[in-house]
């Protein structure tokens, strides 16, 4: 089939462009059922159209694929566009002389898999157990949960293995058939004479098996959406961006798989009082004049309380105090971070007269020049 005359990927499969993986898969599943080769023997109108949409599969559902075909079309895998060979080419050598499948349908097995039986290597196995998808869920937590952390519940939704099926997609009282291409191997020889390989079966797609009665509940898939609440404890010290993982509460693995894993992601709103560093927490505190000249004791608010805090003698605004332990625990470890305090003086205003006197007294009775040490003079005068 010439690149002009091709349909559209998406239009084949009956999706628009922004369709999901979920609903690609739906789609393609739903056709298969519909055009498969053992559900309509002899018939070469299907068979064709088997052909077409399994090609949009393979290309769509490949990230990577689909977004050359997103932004190139039909043309980013003609021979010698872009980087490498699209379906039904390997290097510039095609592939549809060898049973009209095209090297679409290898589904990522490899290369040995691709040319095993070559040189007698091994032949494509059948797609064995695979673990479910992981699932990514985003929670905001307050300073507070992140320092001491938190039990909390997420609504999480999900697919669950159907409980009508059981999860393998066929309609409680039928059963899966063996392939009839494959003959329940998985894989298919392609080529003649020396150039013979194996290649994942196009038919049942590496599975081994068919499924002519679909379960009602699932539609096939062996799976339902479920909504639920679950409950997650928010360890101590989680920042932007931590991990919480929950063991086996993702999507449900293929093929009798294990499931996969739910990750919370923590995102930690600001403080309007803390000012967070990795585990180390900042606060500014403002000082009188005599606070700061006689180094006096002020009350602090840290995460434990309210503590007081020691101050040298003639501190100067913009230096920092350390309040040891008093800052964020170590993220899945043992350790606490600590709390600086950066001292700001405060000058008073609206001193009166009196109070001028004592301020011109106290000068005589401690003389000091800030300036005394500054080197720079000033640039040439201007002309």
């Amino acid at each position: 089939m010439a690149t002009e005359t091709k349909r559209d990927y998406y239009d084949i499969l009956g999706l628009k462009k922004n369709a999901t993986s979920a609903e690609l898969k739906k789609a393609f599943r739903k056709l298969a059922r519909k055009y498969h080769p053992d559900v309509n023997p002899n018939d070469k109108s299907s068979e064709s159209k088997f052909k077409e949409m399994n090609e949009a599969y393979e290309v769509l559902s490949d990230p990577k694929k689909r977004k050359q075909y997103d932004q190139f079309g039909h043309g980013a895998f003609e021979q010698g566009f872009g980087q490498g060979p699209g379906p039904g080419q390997a290097g510039g050598f095609g592939f549809e002389g060898f049973g009209g499948q095209g090297a679409g349908n290898f589904q990522g097995r490899g290369f040995e898999d691709l040319f095993g039986n070559l040189f007698g290597g091994r032949a494509a196995a059948p797609m064995g157990p695979q673990k479910g998808e992981d699932i990514t869920y985003t929670v905001e937590v307050e300073l507070e949960d992140a320092i001491f952390g938190r039990a909390m519940q997420v609504d999480l939704q999900r697919d669950v293995s159907c409980a009508a099926c059981g999860g393998n997609g066929a309609q409680p009282g039928s059963q899966r058939r063996t392939c009839t291409v494959c003959q329940g191997t998985g894989s298919v020889a392609q080529g003649r004479g020396f150039m013979q390989f194996s290649q994942s079966c196009p038919s049942c797609r590496g599975e081994g098996t068919i499924n002519p009665n679909p379960c009602k509940t699932c539609g096939g898939s062996g799976t339902t959406a479920k909504s639920e609440k679950i409950n997650v404890k928010i360890p101590a010290g989680v920042d932007n961006g931590s991990k919480v993982r929950m063991a086996g509460m993702g999507a449900p693995g293929a093929n009798g798989g294990p499931p996969g894993d739910v990750y919370i992601i923590t995102r930690v709103r600001p403080h309007h009082y803390f000012e967070r560093k990795g585990d180390n927490l900042y606060s500014d505190a403002k000082v009188t004049v005599k606070e700061a000249a006689l180094g006096e004791k002020i009350e602090i608010p840290t995460v434990d309380g309210l503590v007081m805090l020691s101050m040298p003698p003639g501190i100067q605004t913009g230096q920092q105090l350390k309040l040891k332990g008093k800052g964020v625990p170590h993220f899945g470890g043992a350790g606490v971070g600590d709390h600086y305090v950066t001292v700001h003086v405060v000058t008073p205003t609206n001193i009166t007269e009196k109070g001028k006197e004592l301020l011109r007294e106290l000068e005589k009775l401690h003389p000091e020049n800030p300036r005394k040490d500054m080197a720079f003079r000033g640039f040439r005068k201007r002309s």
